[in-house]
Parts: C-alpha cells; sequence; structure tokens
C-alpha cells in the first residue's frame, strides 16, 4: 500500500483551509506567464483581499469535492493559478482583467460566488461594475440627499412663518422685534423654533384681538345710532 506524498497532503490540507475560508474562487490558467509575473499579479490581488496561487489540477480537484467552491471544477484543465478571495469579488475581476490586457498569456476561465458557477462573461460584467467602497458611497449619497432635503424643509417652516408674522405686525403697527428673535432661533437649531414658538403666537394673538376690536367697534357704534335715531321717512310722514 503506497503513502501519500507528505506535500500532497499538506497541499490538499491548505486547499481546504482556503475553501472553508471564502465560498468565492476565480480561475486563470497562466501558461506562458513569468514568475515575475505571476508574483505581480498575486501582489496586486493580495492588495485587494485574494489569495491567488498555482496549484496542480489533481489536488485542487480533491480539495473541492463536496464544498460550496467544488462547481469550478469545470475549469480546471492546463497549468492552473486559483484566486481565493476575501474582499470585493469585482474588484478582483477588475484587476485580472487588466493585467490579462497587459499580459495576454493570462487568461481568465471562470469562478464560483457561493455556490453558483461565474462565466467568463459574468466576471467581465462584474470587472465593469464600481469597487464595493464606490458603490457604498453612491448608496450613502442616495440615503442622505432626501435626508438633506427634509432638514432644509423643517427649517424653512419656521422661518417663513416668522417672516409672514413679522409683515403682519408691521402692516398693524406693532413690533418685529420678538419675531425677528424667533427667525434667528429657528435658522440655528430645531430648539430654537420651538423656544419662539410661544413668542410668535402670543403676538399672533395680540394682533387678532386688536383686529377683532377694530372690527367690532364700527358695528356697535352703527348699531346703537340706528336704535336711537328716528329714520327721515318715519319723521316727515304725516301724524295721523
Amino acid at each position: 500500500m503506497s503513502k501519500i506524498n507528505p506535500e500532497k497532503v499538506a497541499t490538499i490540507d491548505e486547499l481546504k483551509s482556503k475553501v472553508e475560508g471564502t465560498s468565492t474562487a476565480v480561475v486563470t490558467e497562466y501558461r506562458g506567464l513569468t514568475v515575475a509575473e505571476i508574483s505581480s499579479l498575486r501582489r496586486r490581488l493580495r492588495a485587494i483581499g485574494a489569495d491567488y496561487k498555482v496549484f496542480k489540477n489533481t489536488l485542487v480537484l480533491r480539495a473541492i469535492s463536496g464544498t460550496s467552491v467544488e462547481p469550478i471544477g469545470e475549469f480546471l484543465q492546463g497549468p492552473t493559478a486559483i484566486a481565493f478571495v476575501d474582499g470585493d469579488v469585482s474588484a478582483v475581476a477588475k484587476t485580472l482583467r487588466d493585467f490579462a490586457k497587459e499580459s495576454p498569456k493570462l487568461v481568465v476561465k471562470g469562478g464560483v460566488v457561493d455556490g453558483k458557477t461565474l462565466s467568463f462573461s459574468d466576471l467581465t460584467a462584474l470587472a465593469d461594475l464600481p469597487s464595493r467602497d464606490v458603490l457604498l458611497a453612491q448608496i450613502a449619497g442616495m440615503l442622505a440627499a432626501p435626508l438633506r432635503t427634509m432638514a432644509g424643509l423643517l427649517k424653512a417652516v419656521p422661518q417663513n412663518f416668522a417672516y409672514g408674522l413679522s409683515a403682519l405686525l408691521d402692516s398693524k403697527g406693532g413690533s418685529a422685534a420678538p419675531v425677528e428673535e424667533a427667525t434667528e432661533q429657528a435658522a440655528e437649531t430645531p430648539a430654537g423654533v420651538e423656544e419662539a414658538a410661544p413668542a410668535a403666537s402670543d403676538d399672533a394673538a395680540a394682533v387678532v384681538a386688536e383686529v377683532a376690536e377694530s372690527d367690532e367697534a364700527p358695528v356697535a357704534e352703527a348699531d346703537a345710532e340706528t336704535t336711537e335715531a328716528p329714520s327721515e321717512d318715519a319723521a316727515s310722514e304725516p301724524a295721523e
């Protein structure tokens, strides 16, 4: 009974450890690349969270059997190097694509994400996507825009109310100082709006009361004159 080569056992164990650490991998063929080129690509991929290494296909097949990355078995032909991804798969796809443009001997075959096979065209589409950080920044910007708009509207409501009330007070000959103070507080903080609201309400109530009194007085005087003074028609009629 032949013993398994210790180096092969160590390689299989290494592969199993990588598979346990991630469910995303990309398979490439490196035929014709120099050692310097492979080392350069490995450094680029390591910087974005991917471990790129050359493996024998037979050992890879044995190590991935029954795991989430088993679908990459269909790409294991020829000299194979695998990038096990522990980061943004779109960034890895972009790096591999760009490197293949510089060194056409690198062939990107396919990969797997969470048990689903990625074809070459799938990886090309992923390479065209913005990076994860850019996408997160775009999403954050879209979420922040409505909040900024709402904050502006909430700030504008007390300001517009204060300006309108100030104009009303000026038209009635009142003082606009309390309203101006309320406007300044509303522009500073929402809490200022709450503090300024009672003062503005008191001034508004005073104006309403003043308008009510000024409107009722002429009506009351007219009613009194109508009650006391006889009509001209009644005075001109002859007494019977």
